[in-house]
C-alpha cells in the first residue's frame, strides 16, 4: 500500500460528498499532516465543479486534487479506483442499490471502506455476506459513520464510560431544535434511501435469523418500551418510537462486544420528540399515506417523483440551503440505568433492580451534513493514525465496535458537532 493514496472520496459530486470534500481537506492537513487524497465518481465535469464549489466557499486551491472516474455499474472501474487508495469513503447511495459492488471491490483490493448508510437491511446483509471475506483480507468495512448512527452508537459508549458500575439499559431521546431557519432539511438521496429501506424492512426478520446465531441470552431486568406516545419532561417533548437505523446499529455493537469480551450487552430504546401533539398527528397522517403508497410500484414512483409533497416539505430534489443547515441543532438525551460499584447482577435474575442512573446530553449543529461529513472523515483519520487500536482482524463492523478503543470520541468532541454534558448521576 506504500504508493497508494490515503483516502478516496467516492460520490464526491453528490450533496453529502461535496460536504465531505471540505472535511477531508481540513482534517488531512491538521497537525502537520499531509495525507494524500482524491475524489471519484462518474462525471469528470461534475467532480471538477464540486472542487470549484468548495474552493469558492473556503477560499482554498484544490486544483491539484486528483480525479478518478468510476461507476458502480462498471465493476472493473471500481476495482481500479479502490486499488489506488488505503481508505475509500463511499457517499454513493442509496446503498441498497449501489453499495454492495463497492464493498466487494474494496475487499478484493484490500481497501478499507467507510460509508454513511442508514439502511439496516443493507448493513446487516453486508455483515452476513462479507464479514468472513473482510476478515481474511484484513479489511475494515464500517457503515453508519454519519448522523446515522455515530451520535447514538458512540453516545452509548460515552454513557457507559462515565457510569460508575454496571450499565443495564439506555433510553435515548432525540430532538431537533425548532428554531432553525425553516425550509427543506434533507436531500433527495436520503429520501431515496429511506424509501428503499422501508420497502424492504420486512426482510430483516429472516435476515437476522441467519446473522445472529446463536441468539443473545436474555438479560434481566428487560428494558420495556415506553408507550407509543409519551411526554419526556427533560426536553418538554411528546415522543414516539424512533424507527431509524440507530437501534439496529447499537444492538449489533453490543452483540459484538458481548461475543468478543463477554461484556453484558446494554439494552437500548430510542424515541424522537416533537414539541406539540399536533405535529405527531400530522406525522401519523403522512405515515399512513407513505405506508400505503410504499406497498405498490405506482406508489413508490409517486413518492420518488414528489419528495417534497409526500414528506411534508422535509425532503426535496434540490436539498436544504446552507442557511437552513447552519441554523440546525440537535439534542440527544441518554438516560442510563444500572448498578453502582462492583455489583454484577446475574443475567437471568430480576430480583435486583437497577439502583443508579445517569443522564447525559449530546448537542451539536448541522447534524445531517456538517456532522456526517466530519464523523466519516475523522473515522478515516483514526484508521490511518491508530490502526493498532482497531479490532485485531478485519471484518464488517459498526462504529462502536470498530472505534471503541480509539480516540474518535475525543476528536469528535473538539468539533462544533459533538458536545457531551453529564447532567446528573445518582
Amino acid at each position: 500500500m506504500a504508493n497508494r493514496l490515503d483516502i478516496v472520496l467516492f460520490g464526491a459530486s453528490g450533496f453529502t460528498g461535496k460536504r465531505c470534500i471540505e472535511s477531508i481537506h481540513k482534517f488531512t492537513k491538521e497537525n502537520g499532516n499531509n495525507f494524500k487524497w482524491a475524489i471519484a465518481g462518474r462525471s469528470e465535469y461534475k467532480l471538477k465543479q464540486s472542487l470549484l464549489e468548495c474552493e469558492s466557499v473556503n477560499d482554498k486551491d484544490l486544483s491539484s486534487i486528483p480525479i478518478i472516474l468510476a461507476d458502480v455499474k462498471d465493476y472493473e472501474s471500481l476495482k481500479a479506483m479502490t486499488a489506488q487508495t488505503r481508505i475509500l469513503i463511499n457517499c454513493c447511495g442509496p446503498y441498497r442499490l449501489f453499495g454492495e459492488p463497492v464493498i466487494k471491490a474494496c475487499i478484493e483490493t484490500g481497501t478499507h471502506q467507510l460509508d454513511v448508510s442508514g439502511e439496516p437491511q443493507f448493513m446487516e446483509t453486508m455483515q452476513l455476506n462479507y464479514n468472513k471475506a473482510a476478515q481474511e483480507k484484513g479489511v475494515y468495512i464500517i457503515s453508519a459513520c454519519g448522523y446515522d448512527s455515530i451520535p447514538a452508537d458512540l453516545g452509548v459508549n460515552f454513557v457507559e464510560n462515565n457510569f460508575k458500575g454496571t450499565l443495564n439499559s439506555v433510553e435515548v431521546y432525540m430532538k431537533l431544535d425548532s428554531n432553525y431557519k425553516k425550509g427543506v432539511l434533507a436531500n433527495y438521496g436520503t429520501w431515496q434511501s429511506l424509501i428503499h429501506s422501508m420497502t424492504h424492512s420486512h426482510e430483516l426478520k429472516s435476515l437476522r435469523k441467519k446473522l445472529f446465531i446463536p441468539p443473545l441470552p436474555t438479560f434481566l431486568p428487560k428494558l420495556k418500551p415506553k408507550p407509543l406516545l409519551h411526554k419526556f419532561e427533560l426536553t418538554n417533548t411528546w415522543n414516539v418510537p424512533f424507527l431509524g437505523a440507530d437501534r439496529s446499529v447499537i444492538m449489533r455493537s453490543q452483540r459484538y462486544l458481548y461475543e468478543k469480551n463477554k461484556k453484558r450487552p446494554i439494552q437500548v430504546q430510542l424515541y424522537f420528540g416533537f414539541e406539540s401533539i399536533f405535529s405527531i398527528i400530522l406525522l401519523r397522517v403522512y405515515e399512513r399515506i407513505f405506508s400505503f403508497l410504499l406497498k405498490y410500484n405506482f406508489g413508490r414512483k409517486l413518492l420518488l417523483k414528489y419528495p417534497k409533497l409526500f414528506s411534508c416539505g422535509i425532503f426535496s430534489h434540490n436539498g436544504p440551503t446552507s442557511a437552513t443547515l447552519e441554523s440546525m441543532k440537535y439534542l440527544l438525551t441518554f438516560i442510563g440505568e444500572g448498578w453502582a460499584g462492583s455489583i454484577v447482577p446475574q443475567q437471568d435474575s430480576s430480583d435486583n433492580p437497577p439502583t443508579s442512573n445517569i443522564t447525559v446530553r449530546l448537542t451539536g449543529s448541522d447534524p445531517f451534513y456538517g456532522l456526517t461529513s466530519t464523523t466519516v472523515t475523522l473515522a478515516a483519520m483514526v484508521i490511518l493514525e491508530e490502526s493498532k487500536k482497531l479490532p485485531e482482524s478485519g471484518g464488517v463492523y459498526t462504529p462502536a465496535a470498530a472505534f471503541i478503543n480509539t480516540s474518535l470520541l475525543d476528536r469528535l468532541q473538539k468539533t462544533e458537532y459533538f458536545t457531551f454534558e453529564i447532567v446528573s448521576t445518582t
